[in-house]
């Protein structure tokens, strides 16, 4: 088993995107099912929970401060402490929700959505400017996850859960995404929210495989994480030194959780992370 810790002990339905935000020297995360967004401090062990009213995917820090969050009807902007709530994209379909989302280095927002009932192609990735542009991306997903850019912003790696694969894709000029194929395939559990590291590397959590599997940027898998969760959720590298991974959890759909299902685990020292920028809106 992974030498971990408990960060954040917790009983969430579905915890989801973890996100180290560099300027305010904390992790946010959500409770997608409970509508919540959490961050903790690790250096002052302070935490704080935010309402949001609805299903939220994910909540990302913004450049001027406050929070960005893709909701269950479409994407708004919380001024910093939560105040000044403003929708920025407004998206409701009925049956659908918005998953998880990703800050590009460009500063877009790209966000997913999928149907509760999970039915293929129901689902979307949408990219949203820092001016409030909004395109389509990909209109045929059916669970809409893991999104994260190489060092050098040129590939961009894709989940979308079912599929049971890790996509790449060449970024544009233009920063949008062509030339899909797939990096990896996973034959245990079904592949969810994902990170990239400093070499490179893309971590992804494995939903029913009780694991964070890394794969090189060849598509080899060089390293496993085993912890104690059958449904880890996401991860993401955050502390001082960005060294520290975090990794959130689910207890949806699980019959007889473990007593640390929902909570934020963190493998100390488990590798190297890349400064997530901030949404440019």
């Amino acid at each position: 088993m992974t030498s971990y810790e408990i960060a954040v002990r917790e009983y969430a339905d579905l915890g989801e995107g973890p996100t180290w935000d560099t300027a305010a020297g904390r992790l946010i995360w959500v409770d997608i099912l409970g509508c919540r967004v959490h961050t903790y401090d690790p250096a002052r062990g302070r935490r704080t929970v935010m309402a949001t009213g609805q299903h939220v995917g994910a909540a990302k820090p913004r450049a001027d401060g406050g929070l960005v969050v893709n909701l269950r009807d479409g994407v708004a902007l919380y001024g910093p402490g939560g105040g000044g709530f403003r929708r920025l994209h407004r998206d409701p379909v009925p049956g659908r929700r918005g998953n998880d989302a990703a800050v590009a280095p460009d500063g877009s927002l790209w966000a997913g959505t999928m149907r509760y009932d999970e039915a293929p192609g129901g689902g979307t990735l949408t990219r949203i400017a820092g001016d409030g542009t909004v395109r389509t991306v990909l209109d045929d997903v059916t669970v809409s996850n893991g999104t994260g850019w190489s060092p050098d912003g040129r590939l961009m790696y894709y989940i979308d859960s079912p599929t049971r694969r890790i996509d790449v894709f060449d970024v544009g000029e233009d920063g949008l995404p062509a030339r899909r194929r797939p990096l990896a395939h996973i034959d245990r559990g079904f592949p969810d929210g994902l990170t990239v590291d400093a070499d490179g590397c893309v971590w992804v959590a494995l939903w029913d495989g009780g694991a964070i599997h890394r794969y090189t940027p060849a598509g080899k898998l060089d390293r496993v994480l085993r912890l104690p969760v059958r449904r880890p959720t996401a991860c993401a590298f955050g502390g001082p030194d960005l060294s520290d991974l975090y990794v959130t959890s689910a207890r949806a759909g699980l019959e007889a959780p473990h007593p640390l299902s929902g909570s934020l685990l963190v493998v100390p020292g488990a590798g190297k992370g890349l400064p997530q920028p901030a949404f440019a809106g």
